[in-house]
């Protein structure tokens, strides 16, 4: 019998091959199958009724939990040193059964103005509607998030980096703050992923992903997830499991698939993105740079101290006017324009387009995104290329 291992001590490299994946499969294969049965048979009554009340391991019906989405489950928990994780059809199924598993009218919820448009559009449109106040600050005063969670605050939400202004929150202090009020600390790890931030490990309570980006890295599968201690996750998952936004088991296995070289990715992403920005900084067609591994960044110091890397997304202001953005994004040979980030492939796009498409540009204007602005996802392409696509598409301007 192989002893069992202790996943603290091993490197998030290992992890992201290894977690999850260390058991025997069926018929000796080395790779996690996908197992898309709806439902699983039992010729004994009585584990049967052990199973379905979780007192006994094993599966009952697809809505609930899969053999492959638990492999899955499994190996995000191990990168982000969970006591337990869940998963969801996607990273705002995953959002928005937190938020409503965990509040109720009257309740507030106190978060950053410039989150990720689908969470923006949550608190400024649906949460109202049940009686939940939503308190959206500067997402960088923390001095007036830290007086908005004194007054009445049941959950804090953070997004660090912020999508896409890459703003970035101090989640010790915050969180901190937070629990001493008696609120849940609630943050959205997409666009730093578990190799570059470690959110539990930093005071919150539970880490969001958006699968569907890094985790994946391959565009080809949607998916959430979802980590903390094993009371939040069984809230959580009880109330995905009655309302149905479960993950489909062939996407679970897309998702374990690019999970497997993601602490590979992550280093070419976070080196590419650095670099990028660098170059973008001293270019003189471009605005404003924003990255927080830019030392002239507002957030540098915080990050620094919070993340082991800066992530692969950035995004800039060109100079002139906002009917420059469509040219631009034409001429570049290397770089899809697409809603979409986290990829192997370099992406850029507006926000209007792309992660705040769903709102008006009034709410943009309140969130604090310019509508010159454009966002990009840098991919894991040669450095050199990706600037010489660059440079030629802004001198051609």
């Amino acid at each position: 019998m192989k002893k069992q291992i202790t996943w603290k001590k091993i490197k998030s490299e290992t992890q992201s091959v290894w977690g999850g994946e260390t058991k025997s499969f069926p018929d000796g294969a080395t790779q996690t199958p996908t197992v898309n049965s709806v439902a699983y048979a039992y010729k004994d009554l009585d584990e049967w009724e052990k199973v379905s009340k979780g007192d006994k391991p094993g599966h009952i019906y697809g809505r609930n939990t899969n053999p492959t989405v638990s492999v899955l489950e499994e190996k995000i928990r191990i990168l982000e040193d969970a006591e337990a994780a869940t998963s969801f059809s996607s990273g705002m199924a995953a959002i928005s059964n937190i938020l409503f598993a965990n509040l109720k009218p009257g309740d507030t919820v106190v978060a950053g103005k410039d989150t990720y448009g689908g969470t923006s559009k949550i608190f400024l449109e649906f949460l109202p509607r049940f009686d939940i106040k939503v308190e959206l600050c500067d997402t960088t005063d923390h001095k007036l998030i830290e007086q908005k969670i004194n007054e009445n605050c049941q959950l804090l939400y953070l997004e660090t980096p912020t999508n896409p202004t890459l703003k970035i929150q101090n989640i010790k202090w915050l969180s901190d703050i937070a629990k001493k009020a008696g609120a849940l600390v609630v943050v959205d790890n997409t666009l730093a992923t578990p190799i570059n931030q470690s959110p539990l490990s930093l005071g919150a309570d539970i880490v969001i992903h958006s699968a569907t980006k890094f985790l994946c890295g391959h565009s080809d599968a949607l998916g959430g997830l979802v980590c903390g201690d094993k009371d939040n996750i069984h809230r959580i998952f009880h109330f995905r499991e009655i309302n149905g936004a479960s993950l489909a088991p062939n996407a679970a296995y897309l998702i374990l698939r690019g999970m497997k070289t993601l602490a590979l990715r992550v280093e070419k992403h976070n080196s590419n993105a650095l670099e990028l920005a660098n170059w973008l900084l001293n270019h003189p067609k471009i605005d404003q740079v924003y990255y927080p591994g830019l030392e002239t960044n507002s957030g540098y110091k915080i990050a620094q101290s919070q993340m082991k890397g800066f992530g692969g997304v950035l995004s800039f202001t060109l100079n002139g006017e906002e009917n420059v953005i469509p040219s631009f994004i034409s001429k570049l040979r290397f770089a899809h324009a697409a809603a979409h980030l986290g990829s192997v492939e370099t992406i850029v796009g507006p926000p209007k387009t792309t992660s705040h498409v769903e709102n008006t540009s009034e709410e943009r204007e309140l969130l604090g995104i310019p509508e010159n602005m454009l966002r990009c996802s840098v991919g894991i392409e040669n450095i050199d290329d990706i600037i010489e696509d660059f440079r030629k598409t802004l001198e051609s301007l």
